[in-house]
């Protein structure tokens, strides 16, 4: 049984960073698609970036392009999401998701539809 947590989120000013944390049990990195999405109030779930270990794959949604990173501690199967220059529009519940598979084209990792294990989200709040 896949189980992800998410922690780290809470309140912050535009500009200010924040990490947030997804601590896996069951997978590894090595063998999971780990993707982070978001969900402003009254929105869609959007995707905000995907990792992969093999085949090597990385990508970030447009929106946090340049301001996101991610970086894995495989010790502590834990991903994490780097937060820098948070914008009012970063405002959401951010939630991890995994996934054995891996995706017929980069396409597939965008979609929640994609994934089938999620954690139960951590919300990131910006003031402006």
């Amino acid at each position: 049984q896949v189980q992800l947590v998410e922690s780290g989120g809470g309140l912050v000013q535009a500009g200010d960073s924040l990490r947030l944390s997804c601590s896996a049990s069951g997978p590894t990195f090595s063998t999971y698609t780990m993707g982070w999405f978001r969900q402003a109030p009254g929105k869609e779930r959007e995707f905000v970036a995907v990792i992969r270990w093999s085949p090597g794959i990385i990508y970030f949604g447009d929106s946090v392009k340049g301001r996101f990173s991610m970086s894995v501690d495989r010790a502590k199967n834990t991903l994490y999401l780097q937060m820098n220059n948070l914008k009012p529009e970063d405002t959401a519940v951010y939630y991890c998701a995994a996934d054995p598979r891996v995706g017929s084209d980069s396409s597939s990792y965008f979609q929640e539809s994609f994934y089938d294990y999620w954690g139960q989200g951590t919300t990131v709040t910006v003031s402006s």
